[in-house]
């Protein structure tokens, strides 16, 4: 994570708390780095190995904003996708997978991602894409957002 932008490109997060993202996919490595970029520049995380863990925690707590990958086993990003669309439209949502088809592109924009990112991601586009996504989202912090 060479010159990772602590707060340079998260400068609108220095006045209030970090947006707490929640960081959805199979691979154990890659939750695990996007962990440690996040927290680098003062992000608060929450890693999750499948949909449902993912969907069952936003009972309690719901994230400023969601890293999911599309390929995962059981329930795929899409699947997770839709569920949000239904009870939680205005939870932005950033798509991550190491398949960039143009279909799945299209349909991950059609369902309401704010961002769609092809693996491996550069941190800084990563980094943007959270940055964009959360400056005019409500904060989580419950599920019904308030």
């Amino acid at each position: 994570m060479r010159g990772a932008p602590q707060f340079l490109t998260l400068a609108p997060f220095v006045t209030k708390a970090p947006p707490h993202v929640a960081v959805v996919d199979d691979e154990e490595p890659i939750r695990k780095a996007l962990m440690r970029l996040m927290r680098s520049v003062g992000l608060s995380v929450e890693t999750f190995g499948s949909g449902p863990e993912f969907l069952k925690s936003i009972e309690t707590r719901l994230p400023d904003c969601v890293v999911l990958d599309l390929q995962m086993p059981h329930m795929d990003g899409f699947n997770v996708q839709a569920h949000l669309a239904q009870k939680y439209a205005a939870l932005p949502v950033i798509i991550m997978t190491g398949h960039d088809l143009p279909q799945a592109r299209e349909r991950a924009m059609q369902g309401g991602a704010s961002a769609f990112l092809r693996k491996p991601v550069l941190d800084r586009i990563l980094l943007d894409a959270i940055s964009a996504a959360t400056a005019s989202a409500q904060p989580g912090g419950s599920p019904n957002g308030k």
